[in-house]
This record gives structure tokens, C-alpha cells and sequence, in this order.
């Protein structure tokens, strides 16, 4: 509920409507020094039922507050906020984290009212600003800092805007700093209402406000590369996640792929003990011509559409449906065939 003055009509009809278009069914009760009928007419004017006048009587107070109350029971206050909240968590450094999550960032934006929101949430090696040219200088710092009172005119200062991309970068590396995951909080609630789809680019170091985050997210897509040293460090991170009852929503993406390699999908799926949810192939050329142009890769080449695909596949995919391989995962082991020329 929300107590309006109408001391100020005109103040009060802009509030008035703002409220309504921010939260529906949010019940408001205008509040006047006397019962102007002028004033009253102007309240049913923007759907407002309820007013109270001074000396705001007991009974009428208790009255509006129960009549309010009854309506809310019956219709809740329905907030539009999204859902579509990805994290990409890397296995280790450099498996191509990152450009993973612009790519698909840009893949949602690309979409038809998705406005998508891409933070780069590794504070020591954050490496988004390098690939997009960024000169803002504002980083997600700033905007963690202000997170508990951000508005819509503060925070067009702190991101970038790339069409109907915004990208929020780490800054300057600054291994000191640190995120309390209560900001976290506020930002991802600020972001989701103001975002069809938001990605966050985790360091991968597992630090309190990236757990805090991956509750918040639908999907933790867990990047890794069929090489031995990313597979088992993949592996030891599905374990901590299943022990915090986040293995539900993880989802492997197996990058830099060749047909001949070493360690088959089907291999690594059974290391994992999860199924691959995308492939991507080696594709350095695309990647490097990309960040020359200080832009994302090409969305009408081969490994383009395979980021429009993903796009898709995490807008359709739902937690109910995700099962699990097996019931426990085993000691780190290694297909034999997969040795073979190692």
C-alpha cells in the first residue's frame, strides 16, 4: 500500500501513474488535509478508491486499511521482472568464458524486445572492456556501490549501450576490492525489472556474491574446454554446486571442439557426469576478427548461429526438465581411449 498526498494534484497524478505502471494491482490511498470534492474527483480520476481526510477518524483508517488489505488478498501486486538470468561460470581461466557470454549476450539483444543486460562480474580478470573497447568510466563497482539506491537516471551513466545490449564492465583490476552479496541482491533485483534477459560473467573463483548470484540465476552454464586440466576442475565444480543444491540448473558448454579430439563428447559427458548442453567449435580467426572490430562475432557465420541456438535453447529451457546422468558422481577418472596420444 502507498499513502499519496494530494496536497499537490498534479505531483500526485504523475505518482499515481508511475505507481500503476511499476507495480499493478499496487493499492493506493490518497491522503488530503479535507475532503475537497475538486481533490476527490481528481483521485477516481487515476483509478485511486480510497481517501482519508484529517482528523483520519479510527474507525475510517481501519476500514480503508481492511477494504485495501481484502483487494490485495484477492489480487496481488504483480511486479513485471524477468526470469532470464544466466551465469557463465568457467572451469578455469581461459576457456573462452567470456566470449561465450558476450556472444550469447548479444544473441538475446539481437531478438525482438529483449533489451539484455551483460556484467562482467570477474573482478581480476575482466576481460569484456578489452573486447568491446569500452572508455566508460564507470565500472560494476559503481554500480554495486549505488545498488541499494539505483534509479533510472544514475544508471544509464554506468552502462554501456550497444544497441539493445547494455554492458556493465569490470573496471581496472583491483584484487582488493570485494562485493558484499547483499548488493548483489539489490542489483540483480534493479536489473531484472528493467531487463529481458540478463548474463553475468563470473571469475570462475566461486567468491560468496557469484553463489549468491547463481541462486538468483536459471541457468549456470559451466564453460570448459576437452582438455584433462578443464574436465576435472568442471567436475570438482558440479560437485560443489550439487552440495548447494544448484546441480539442477547447471549446464555444460563444451568449447572449442574439434571432431577429432582427444576426449570425445560422449567421454566428457561421462567424466561429468552431466550431458553437454551446447558444443561450440574452435573458431579462433572469428574470435580474434571480432575483437579487432571491438565488437561480438559475426551472427550470420557458423559459430554465430550456434550462439543464436543457445540463445534459444536458455529462453525455452525449464528446471523441471533437467535430469540428472547419474545419482553421484565418481572419483575423477579417465575413459582409457581418451590417453590415447596424450
Amino acid at each position: 500500500m502507498v499513502f499519496l498526498s494530494f496536497e499537490s494534484v498534479d505531483a500526485a497524478r504523475e505518482a499515481a501513474r508511475v505507481l500503476e505502471k511499476e507495480a499493478q494491482g499496487i493499492q493506493v490511498i490518497a491522503v488530503c488535509r479535507s475532503a475537497d470534492p475538486a481533490v476527490l474527483r481528481e483521485t477516481m480520476r487515476v483509478g485511486v478508491r480510497e481517501f482519508l481526510c484529517e482528523p483520519f477518524e479510527h474507525h475510517l483508517v481501519r476500514e480503508t486499511l481492511e477494504h485495501a488489505m481484502a483487494i490485495l488478498a484477492r489480487q496481488p501486486v504483480s511486479v513485471e521482472a524477468t526470469s532470464q538470468i544466466f551465469a557463465f561460470l568457467p572451469a578455469k581461466a581461459g576457456v573462452g568464458t567470456s566470449t561465450i557470454a558476450l556472444n550469447v549476450s548479444a544473441a538475446f539483444a539481437a531478438r525482438p524486445s529483449t533489451r539484455t543486460l551483460l556484467c562482467d562480474l570477474d573482478l581480476n580478470s575482466g576481460i569484456v572492456r578489452f573486447m568491446l573497447k569500452l572508455n566508460n568510466g564507470h565500472s560494476v563497482i559503481d554500480a554495486v556501490e549505488h545498488a541499494p539506491h539505483m534509479d533510472e537516471h544514475l544508471w544509464p551513466q554506468l552502462v554501456t549501450s550497444i544497441g539493445a545490449l547494455d554492458v556493465l564492465h569490470a573496471g581496472q583490476l583491483n584484487p582488493s576490492l570485494r562485493i558484499e552479496p547483499s548488493n548483489i541482491r539489490n542489483l540483480v533485483d534493479f536489473s531484472r525489472r528493467n531487463y529481458q534477459a540478463l548474463c553475468f560473467d563470473l571469475s570462475g573463483n566461486l567468491e560468496r556474491y557469484s553463489l549468491e548470484l547463481m541462486q538468483e540465476a536459471k541457468r549456470i552454464l559451466l564453460v570448459c574446454t576437452p582438455e584433462l586440466p578443464a574436465l576435472y576442475l568442471a567436475r570438482e565444480k558440479i560437485q560443489f554446486l550439487r552440495d548447494l543444491d544448484l546441480y539442477n540448473r547447471v549446464g555444460v558448454l563444451l568449447n572449442r571442439y574439434q571432431k577429432r579430439a582427444l576426449v570425445t563428447k560422449e567421454q566428457v559427458e561421462e567424466i561429468l557426469g552431466l550431458e553437454v548442453a551446447h558444443l561450440f567449435p574452435n573458431d579462433y580467426q572469428s574470435v580474434s576478427r571480432a575483437i579487432s572490430a571491438g565488437s561480438w562475432i559475426d551472427q550470420k557465420s557458423p559459430i554465430g548461429k550456434e550462439f543464436a541456438a543457445l540463445a534459444q535453447e536458455l529462453l525455452d529451457w525449464r528446471i523441471a526438465g533437467a535430469q540428472d546422468m547419474h545419482r553421484y558422481i565418481e572419483p575423477f577418472t579417465v575413459p582409457t581411449k581418451s590417453l590415447v596420444g596424450i
